[in-house]
């Protein structure tokens, strides 16, 4: 069975996977956002959750625990007004994003970067036995974005919001998936890009390393012979 680790250590991610049911591990990096981006010099928020989801799966797949699994790694940037926003991590900064956020619309940029850790020689058994299909040695990765449009916020809610913690740790200070939700009036896109890892981008993905998205679905993937009409 081929095992998928997401490099990340988001909770709504996993969350996300596991929904769809979707078997993986977690194995988080100890990847320096700023220092990536400084190094970079990446200001573009589409490029930039492009630059730090790669940063992220490179870094977890050259680590032994990787080794004959595909990595997947996330990272999320909020762009509003041309600005990039990541996670605004005080209150401060939350609060004057929101403000400036209410009644209006940002664009979630969610980089995904896959890296095929497989060996490439030939398939091979793991330690329970299984066969694990040879790997292509991709290293790929694609952008999901989506629009996301705001309710008008009282100073009041905003304030309440902030006094969770929630849209603290979240790129631009909200979740559609959390308390957060109750302030998005649309989103014109794959929502799942919003929570922060689009499944159907993933698929495309892993299907580009020769990988079908039913093969990770818990308890293995439907034989059609199995399958019948009602």
């Amino acid at each position: 069975m081929t095992r998928l680790i997401l490099a990340s250590q988001s909770p709504a991610r996993t969350k996300l996977l596991s929904h769809a049911g979707i078997a993986h591990e977690v194995l988080v990096s100890d990847v320096d956002e700023d220092a990536v981006q400084a190094r970079y010099g990446v200001t573009d928020p589409h490029d930039t959750a492009l630059l730090l989801a790669r940063a992220k799966a490179e870094a977890v797949a050259s680590l032994p625990e990787a080794d004959g699994a595909i990595v997947i790694g996330c990272d999320s940037v909020f762009e509003f007004d041309g600005e990039a926003h990541g996670k605004p991590y005080t209150a401060d900064v939350a609060r004057e994003r929101m403000l400036r956020m209410s009644g209006s619309m940002g664009v979630l940029h969610t980089g995904h970067w896959l890296v095929d850790c497989r060996d490439t020689d030939t398939d091979s058994e793991d330690d329970d036995g299984d066969v694990t299909a040879r790997g292509t040695g991709a290293t790929l990765g694609s952008v999901s974005s989506a629009e996301v449009h705001f309710m008008e916020m009282s100073a009041e809610e905003i304030e309440t919001y902030i006094a969770t913690g929630e849209p603290l740790q979240c790129a631009g200070s909200f979740t559609i998936d959390g308390y957060g939700g109750a302030f998005i009036r649309k989103v014109d896109g794959d929502p799942h890009t919003v929570v922060g890892l689009s499944i159907s981008t993933l698929r495309a993905l892993l299907g580009q390393a020769n990988v079908g998205i039913t093969e990770l679905w818990t308890g293995g993937a439907a034989d059609p012979a199995d399958i019948r009409a009602e």
